[in-house]
């Protein structure tokens, strides 16, 4: 039997994560967990920037590397950069990163 399914995997120098963003919230937050279509899932993130030239990406990082002890430098986007569904890589101490996010989805 297999766990539940996360929305990250850990690399040598980091994770890898998918999120789901949705722009225009009330607050920036994170929401969870969110299932996909395809079967996979996602970090739900909302941010109160509008996706209009980059803001709602600059919001996103800079709540990630809030939430994670990271500096913005370290996240980077490699697919999405337009999408509500992205997958960014985040540098930095892959244990830490981890321990991190599963404390961050134990939260909600």
């Amino acid at each position: 039997m297999t766990g539940p399914a996360l929305p990250y995997s850990v690399g040598e120098d980091g994770v890898t994560l998918a999120v789901r963003l949705t722009p225009r919230a009330a607050k920036d937050s994170i929401q969870g967990v969110a299932p996909l279509p395809n079967g996979r899932v996602a970090l739900a993130v909302r941010v109160a920037a509008p996706p209009v030239d980059g803001a709602a990406n600059a919001a996103l990082a800079a709540l990630l590397s809030k939430q994670l002890g990271v500096r913005k430098a370290d996240i980077a986007i490699h697919a999405g950069d337009t999408a509500r569904l992205k997958r960014l890589s985040i540098r930095g101490d892959s244990a830490k990163l981890a321990e991190r996010l599963r404390s961050l989805l134990a939260e909600d």
